[in-house]
């Protein structure tokens, strides 16, 4: 059931709808459940019962962990938590990427094997909803966490529709106290998450898939040989493309949570404004970032074991950063990539004194300049289906090809051109402040003849409702 689509409309009508007649607390988070539940049936009723299986052995997992008397105990049951989690992650989403792996090795060293191939169906949204639950079982390790001695508040927690299967990822200590009593909506809450949702659609569905997708795909499904003014209107597409459509279902996400009385976490901050790589993950997919420093780098010793050392640590996070994104090497590149340039910022930081360099505008313009490019020659791996594809994109990009194939016409060329034009001046305009702010101070009929353009725009293009991106991770 995709967020642009009439039947998520209908769907989110009687829910609200339905949620806000009834008086009770309980019968309202007994609804949100079942409505939950729906949602992701919806998709693969089968695959319902492995998300409550991961729920169930979690709220298990977690009680065993207060109730555990020695510290050798409770570290026990953490591990069989993460065990669990991982293991089933593991065979869903990388079974035939390590079989294939393991046959690639075993190749190099003289020994021929023939791996089954693992018929299976990748969960939607299972990366997302195995974070959302182990979240719980860590933090409770951590004392951070509470735990619950409500299984329906816990799952309800763990499968709340909004961010389910695409996050933003949503950890148990934040979620489980405000299931403690019924939300109460102030001034303008229901309006403001209405305008988010509208926002996020029109992100999705207008300016994604409708003005940046069809330019993306053309450039990076093209088998020859290209101009670099194509490649890098290609690349620019999808950098956009990837924004509006990850960015668009979290703020739906947040907006849909607020509806219903519920507040969630920003998941994005105007990334593509940000003054180098620490930074750009300060803004960049939040609740991914925080996860993995809070409960991978962090435990790891962090940035407390000298420069080497946290060098490695960096490295070792954003390969399991990139590996999280999916069963291909191609994303264990664009994770590493970042893990580079992280890792020569804090040289950097070694050397010169880069807070008070950043003061200037000058160099906060060349640094944020300079990463946005890096990132976008990130993302080639990170769309690119192979490294054939990547490498002769990126041959493109630096005019390898000066008689390469041309394949976007003028009017497209335009169309990602302002877009990025468009993306860039938003985001730098705004990256000091937040979009509630910034729209606080505009005048009412503008706000309104705004929201109502952006209306018009996704009813107008909605024959170009394609899933989410992040719904494959």
């Amino acid at each position: 059931m995709l967020f642009n689509s009439l039947t998520f409309v209908v769907f989110f009508v009687v829910v609200v709808g339905t949620y806000w007649l009834l008086r009770g607390w309980e019968a309202r988070k007994n609804l949100l459940l079942v409505a939950s539940y729906v949602f992701y049936g919806a998709w693969n009723p089968p695959f319902a019962l492995l998300l409550f299986a991961t729920t169930a052995l979690d709220f298990y997992l977690g009680s065993r962990i207060a109730g555990a008397s020695t510290p050798g105990t409770r570290k026990a049951w953490m591990w069989a938590s993460v065990a669990s989690n991982l293991s089933m992650l593991g065979f869903f989403k990388y079974g035939n990427f390590l079989l294939a792996n393991t046959q690639w090795l075993l190749e190099r060293a003289g020994v021929h094997y023939q791996p089954p191939h693992l018929d299976v169906f990748l969960p939607i949204g299972i990366s997302f909803y195995t974070f959302h639950s182990l979240s719980y079982t860590l933090d409770v390790y951590r004392g951070v966490c509470a735990p619950t001695k409500s299984l329906r508040d816990f799952t309800l927690a763990v499968s709340f529709f909004p961010q389910l299967v695409a996050g933003p990822i949503v950890r148990a200590a934040d979620f489980l106290p405000q299931l403690v009593s019924a939300p109460a909506l102030r001034p303008g809450q229901f309006g403001w998450g209405l305008m988010l949702m509208t926002l996020g659609l029109f992100q999705k569905t207008v300016l994604a898939d409708t003005l940046l997708s069809g330019s993306a795909d053309t450039v990076f499904g093209h088998g020859g040989p290209l101009q670099w003014l194509d490649a890098w209107a290609g690349v620019l597409a999808f950098s956009g493309q990837i924004f509006f459509d990850f960015a668009g279902y979290s703020t739906c996400a947040i907006g849909a949570a607020l509806c219903l009385g519920f507040h969630l976490k920003d998941n994005f901050r105007f990334p593509y404004a940000a003054v180098g790589f620490s930074d750009f993950w300060r803004r960049w997919h939040i609740s991914l970032s925080t996860f993995l420093r809070d409960f991978l780098y962090i435990p790891l010793g962090g940035n407390r074991h000298g420069t080497a050392r946290s060098a490695v640590n960096l490295m070792l996070v954003m390969f399991i950063g990139g590996l999280w994104h999916g069963a291909a090497w191609t994303f264990v590149v664009w994770g590493v990539i970042h893990g580079v340039f992280l890792v020569l910022e804090r040289l950097l930081d070694w050397f010169i004194n880069k807070a008070q360099i950043n003061r200037t505008r000058a160099v906060q313009f060349l640094v944020g300049g300079g990463t946005f490019v890096v990132v976008c020659f990130a993302w080639v791996f990170f769309r690119a289906a192979d490294f054939t594809t990547a490498a002769r994109l990126i041959r493109a990009m630096v005019g390898a090809f000066p008689h390469g194939d041309a394949l976007l016409g003028t009017r497209e060329l335009w169309q990602v051109g302002l877009v990025t034009a468009g993306l860039l001046f938003a985001h730098s305009r705004l990256r000091n402040t937040s979009l509630e702010a910034m729209v606080a101070t505009k005048p009412r009929w503008l706000v309104v003849g705004v929201w109502t353009v952006m209306l018009c725009a996704i009813l107008l293009n909605q024959d170009s409702g394609n899933a989410f991106i992040y719904f494959q991770f």
